[in-house]
C-alpha cells in the first residue's frame, strides 16, 4: 500500500534561530516505511519543502521543514514502526526478532534490529533508596558482571562490567541517596558499599545464609556418614532401595541382608586415590608453615581446591559425594520391574527391553542384555539390597521442616539421630536458626552463635566465623524485610537473554536489553 503526502503550506521555523519562513527553495521526496494495514506493507511518499531562512544572521540559508509527529530527521521509518522495531528486538533480539518482522509486513536484517537496540538512550531512573547487588556471569567461570537493581520498584537501574569493589564504590559515589544496600555475602560488595556508600546499611540476604549453613551441614553430616545405616532399620514400604524410591514394589523375592555400604573409606577408585594423595600433601606442606599460595603454586592446585583439602581434618569428607565416577545407571529406576518380570517368567531380553521402554526408558539394549546376564546362572532374580541414604539426602532432611517431611523420611532421620549425638545436636542447631531466620528475629544470633561455638561441631564453628565477619549485615538480614529475591529473579531473566543472544550477548547489547526490556 504506498500513500502519497505532502506538508501543509504553513511557514516552517528554522532550526538554526528558529526564525519562521514561507519562501520555497525546492521540493524532494521522503520515503517512510509505517506498519502494516490489512496485513499488507505500507510505504508513506512524503514531499517536503527546503526553505529560505530570512535571518541574515543566520549561518543556515536553506532548510527542509520536519514532521516530527510522522517521522524523525533522516529516518526510514515512521516514528510508530520504529517503536514496534524497538519492542520487537528488546523482546527477541537479532535472529528470532528479524524472523518476527518478516511476519508484520515490515522486515528488516537482525543487524537493523541490533543497531536500533544499540542507538536506544539508557533510561533515566532515580537513584533508588533500597538497592539490590548481584552477580551475574558474561562467561560462565572467567567474566562477571554486576546487576543493580531497585529493590522496592522491582527495576533494573544499571549494569556493570565487572564485579570488584572499586567499580560498585564508583557507582555509589556517582549517584548518592543509597541507603540500604541487600547483597550476598560477597567480601567485595561488602568492601564496595563501605567505600561508596559509607551511611547506607548493608544487608545480607537470607537464601544465602541458609546456602552456607546447607554446605557447612553437609560437611558435618560426611564426617559422621557411618550412622547413616541406621536408616536401614526402618522398614520400607516394599524393602528397596530408597534412592530410586524402588520401595513401591513388591518384587515376589525373599528379603535379602543389607551387605555393608560402601564407605568413603573403602573407595579404591582413581579419584579417590588422587583425592587421599592431595590431601596429604596439603596437610604436609601445612604443617611445615607453607602459606595456601605457595601451596597452590608447588601442587599446580586451585586456591578453592587447596582451600577445601586444608579445610577438611580427614580425606573421607571429600570423598562422600560419589558424583564422579559414580554416577548412577539409566537402567537404575527400572531394576525392580526388570526382577519382577524375570521372577515372573519373562527372560526374553528384546521383550523386557521393549516393556521399560514403553516405560519410560531412554537407554540401549545392550544395557538391558548386560544386566540380565547375571541372572540366566542364578534360579531367580534377588532382591536389590537397600542402601543408607546418601549424606545430600540426609542433609535435605534435616535442613525441612517436620511440618513438611514425609513420614517416612522423618522416621529414617530419626533413626539417625538416635545413631548420632553430634548429629541430633547439629539438627537441633539448624532448626534454631531456622526458628530465627523465619521469624526475623536477628537480636538471637549471638545467642545462636555462642551455642554453636560450646559444641563439638568443626563444620558449624567455620560457618559461625563466617558470620561474625559479617553480623552486622547478617544481623540485619535476619532482623529487616529486605533481601535480594528481586536481584535473583532478574539474574535469572538475564541468563534467558544471554540464550537469546548467543554468540552476540556482548556487554553493551545485553545492557540494552536489561535496562529497557517490559
Amino acid at each position: 500500500m504506498r500513500i502519497e503526502a505532502r506538508t501543509s503550506p504553513e511557514s516552517a521555523p528554522c532550526p538554526g534561530c528558529g526564525t519562521t519562513s514561507g519562501r520555497v527553495h525546492s521540493r524532494y521526496d521522503r520515503q517512510l516505511s509505517d506498519t502494516a494495514t490489512a496485513g499488507q506493507e505500507v510505504l508513506i511518499r512524503l514531499r517536503v519543502r527546503r526553505l529560505f531562512c530570512d535571518n541574515a544572521e543566520c549561518a543556515r540559508k536553506t532548510f527542509a521543514e520536519q514532521v516530527p509527529e510522522l517521522a524523525d530527521r533522516h529516518a526510514r521509518r515512521t516514528t510508530v514502526l520504529q517503536r514496534v522495531l524497538c519492542a520487537v528486538g528488546l523482546a527477541l533480539g537479532g535472529r528470532a526478532g528479524a524472523r518476527l518482522t518478516s511476519h508484520l509486513a515490515a522486515s528488516v536484517s537482525r543487524m537493523t534490529l541490533l543497531r536500533i537496540l544499540r542507538d536506544l538512550p539508557d533510561p533515566q531512573w532515580p537513584t533508588p533508596r533500597v538497592l539490590g547487588v548481584d552477580d551475574f556471569a558474561l562467561r560462565r567461570g572467567h567474566d562477571y558482571g554486576t546487576l543493580l537493581v531497585d529493590v522496592e520498584s522491582h527495576r533494573p537501574v544499571d549494569v556493570l562490567t565487572d564485579r570488584t569493589a572499586a567499580t560498585l564504590a564508583a557507582w555509589l559515589r556517582a549517584h548518592p541517596g543509597v541507603e540500604i544496600v541487600c547483597r550476598d555475602r560477597a567480601s567485595a560488595y561488602a568492601e564496595g558499599t563501605r567505600e561508596g556508600a559509607p551511611d547506607a546499611f548493608q544487608v545480607a540476604d537470607r537464601w544465602h545464609m541458609w546456602n552456607n549453613l546447607a554446605a557447612a551441614v553437609e560437611r558435618a553430616v560426611a564426617r559422621h556418614q557411618n550412622s547413616l545405616t541406621a536408616a536401614l532399620t526402618v522398614p520400607a514400604d516394599g524393602g528397596v532401595d530408597d534412592e530410586t524410591h524402588e520401595d513401591q514394589l513388591n518384587l515376589g523375592a525373599p528379603p535379602q541382608p543389607a551387605p555393608p555400604a560402601l564407605t568413603a573409606a573403602d573407595r579404591t577408585d582413581r579419584w579417590a586415590v588422587r583425592a587421599r594423595q592431595r590431601h596429604a600433601a596439603v596437610r604436609a606442606l601445612l604443617a611445615d608453615g607453607v602459606a595456601i599460595n605457595e601451596i597452590c603454586r608447588q601442587l599446580g592446585l586451585a586456591r578453592g581446591t587447596v582451600r577445601r583439602f586444608a579445610r577438611a581434618d580427614t580425606v573421607e569428607e571429600l570423598l562422600t559425594r560419589n558424583g564422579t565416577g559414580y554416577r548412577p545407571s539409566i537402567l537404575e529406576p527400572f531394576k525392580p520391574y526388570l526382577h519382577q518380570r524375570w521372577n515372573e517368567g519373562c527372560t526374553n531380553a528384546a521383550g523386557l527391553f521393549a516393556e521399560i521402554t514403553a516405560r519410560g526408558y531412554r537407554g540401549g539394549q545392550n544395557v538391558v542384555r548386560h544386566y540380565l546376564r547375571q541372572f540366566r546362572v542364578a534360579p531367580r532374580a534377588q532382591r536389590p539390597p537397600r542402601k543408607p541414604p546418601s549424606v545430600r539426602r540426609v542433609v535435605g532432611w534435616i535442613m525441612t521442616d517436620p511440618q513438611n517431611m514425609d513420614a517416612t523420611d522423618q522416621q529414617r532421620l530419626d533413626a539417625i539421630l538416635a545413631a548420632s549425638t553430634h548429629l541430633t545436636v547439629l539438627a537441633g542447631h539448624v532448626r534454631a536458626f531456622a526458628a530465627m531466620m523465619c521469624a526475623r528475629r536477628g537480636q538471637e544470633l549471638e545467642a545462636w552463635m555462642a551455642a554453636v561455638d560450646a559444641d563439638d561441631q568443626p563444620a558449624l564453628h567455620s560457618f559461625v566465623r563466617g558470620l561474625r565477619k559479617d553480623q552486622d549485615a547478617v544481623t540485619a538480614g535476619l532482623t529487616l524485610p529486605w533481601s535480594s529475591g528481586i536481584v535473583e529473579g532478574h539474574v535469572n531473566r538475564v541468563k534467558m537473554l544471554k540464550r537469546q543472544m548467543f554468540g552476540r550477548a556482548k556487554p553493551d547489547l545485553l545492557r540494552k536489553r536489561v535496562l529497557l526490556a517490559d
